[in-house]
């Protein structure tokens, strides 16, 4: 039996998104929409999403990744590539506000499940298309995977500014950012339908997202013509920005304004050091020797322990955080205060552990209203709700359009 959705209560309550996301951007974009009170129907092909696949897992097709950005939806397991399983997602479109896909746009031509298509049947639906690249660039028909977009934005570039080699950021950041860019461009055009009745093509690039995100901070000299100087702000590039090393591990700290660095000074003793060096005291000089200030901070960081620290800047008002790894994030003092780590239980896969919705609302509160789904468990629920007969359901299992849960 599929899991039964407690009533939305979140602000998009009422919203019907039909999903045809796999991976990662598209299914965190339509987990937070979900998380704020839609019905996200997600629309998995025979095999379902690959991230099932990706493990810890404690039984096939639940893998960890998938269980954490998968909740508060249904899955319906249909083959679109059958002309029966395009009328059944057309019947489902019908009724829908939202279509979320990053199916690359060719192939959802081929398939006849293009924006034109899908407006006939519903022009007030909002169709996101999440895609690599600016369709109307050379690069529109290249796969987009974050590994890729990190390389080409400049964001892996960044760390040989800093003396290293090129790399990637250890998580799927270009996935996250562009889904979480993909809500608020959904949203936007959701609002413009509530005005206008209109519904629209949004289309949400991953590259162009991403490059904004890197020249935003690191445009520099170039922002202006004629250029006025090099490219990257200096801070950021700085190659002592870093964790500070201390006697017995590491913490993160800030001393930015001139407040906190006469803080800083005074604290350890050494106020004459920063009124009489110019690298210190004088914004306009510390500005261009980042590398050599924050290299003076590490040093003296480093002979006390990370608790010495943190109860020192704590009473010297400097901004500053013990450095978590993840297990230690999982035990911080305000997730905890907060249930912001939240225990579930899970119909099929047990206890499990996951993070709650980040966002509150005063008056439409979002919540966790089930688990991510197994696959095809919503199947039939979902067809029964479109009109389907149950004798009709059972013909498109027996001729493999759809598939259902045991």
């Amino acid at each position: 039996m599929p899991t039964k959705q407690p009533a939305a209560k979140g602000p998009l309550a009422g919203i019907r998104v039909i999903d045809m996301t796999t991976v990662l951007m598209g299914p965190v974009a339509t987990r937070i929409l979900g998380d704020y009170g839609a019905d996200v129907i997600k629309i998995e092909a025979p095999d379902g999403d690959i991230m099932r696949k990706a493990p810890p897992m404690r039984h096939e097709g639940m893998g960890a990744v998938y269980l954490n950005c998968n909740r508060n939806k249904r899955s319906v397991v249909l083959d679109v590539r059958q002309a029966e399983g395009r009328a059944v997602l057309l019947k489902l479109l019908a009724g829908a506000d939202v279509l979320v896909s990053n199916i690359r746009p060719a192939a959802m031509r081929r398939l006849k499940l293009d924006y034109a298509d899908v407006a006939a049947v519903n022009p007030r639906i909002v169709y996101a298309s999440l895609v690599g690249f600016r369709q109307d660039g050379p690069y529109a028909a290249k796969p987009a995977y974050d590994d890729l977009i990190q390389g080409a934005c400049g964001l892996a570039a960044l760390f040989q500014r800093v003396g290293g080699e090129p790399l990637y950021v250890p998580s799927l950041l270009a996935d996250r950012i562009v889904g979480i860019s993909a809500v608020h461009a959904i949203l936007a055009a959701l609002f413009h339908r509530e005005r206008s009745g209109e519904g629209q093509l949004v289309e949400v690039p991953m590259f162009e997202t991403m490059a904004e995100q890197v020249l935003g901070d690191h445009l520099g000299g170039l922002t202006f013509e004629p250029r006025l100087g090099p490219t990257g702000y200096e801070r950021l590039l700085s190659a002592n920005r870093r964790p500070c090393k201390t006697k017995d591990g590491y913490i993160a700290m800030l001393v930015h304004s001139d407040r906190q660095w006469e803080a800083f000074f005074t604290a350890v003793g050494r106020e004459h050091e920063f009124r009489e060096n110019p690298k210190l005291h004088d914004i306009d000089v510390r500005v261009r020797h980042y590398d050599e200030v924050y290299g003076m901070v590490g040093a003296i960081v480093a002979t006390r322990t990370s608790a010495e620290w943190l109860e020192i800047f704590e009473k010297a008002d400097i901004p500053a955080m013990p450095l978590h790894d993840v297990e230690g994030l999982m035990h911080d003092p305000q997730l905890q205060a907060t249930r912001f780590i939240a225990a579930v239980e899970h119909p099929s896969e047990g206890p499990l552990r996951t993070t709650a919705p980040a966002a509150r609302f005063s008056r439409t509160p979002q919540d966790m209203r089930a688990p991510a789904p197994r696959l095809g468990e919503h199947s039939r629920e979902v067809l029964l709700e479109a009109g389907y007969t149950g004798a009709e359901i059972d013909a498109l299992i027996a001729g493999g359009t759809i598939a259902a849960a045991d």
